[in-house]
């Protein structure tokens, strides 16, 4: 069985608290694009392997990504 430990925020992970793998990004650290920031043009595929444009195939329509650092916080 898996021992899962809880930070301060409520995050379990099956790693100890003070673990690299769950500290946070250090003071100043790029994270990527602001909301409503307009994200650069990229291709990814999708469920069925068909490469997606994301500007051109979404044509007007509004988008959202989410982007997960990793499964451990």
């Amino acid at each position: 069985m898996a021992i899962h430990e809880t930070d301060e925020l409520g995050f379990e992970a099956p790693v100890p608290v003070g673990h690299p793998g769950r500290e946070g990004l250090p003071e100043g650290y790029p994270t990527g694009p602001e909301v409503g920031e307009r994200l650069p043009d990229f291709e990814l595929p999708d469920q069925h392997n068909r490469l997606i444009r994301f500007h051109e195939d979404r044509g007007r329509s509004k988008a959202a990504v989410v982007f997960y650092r990793s499964a451990i916080w």
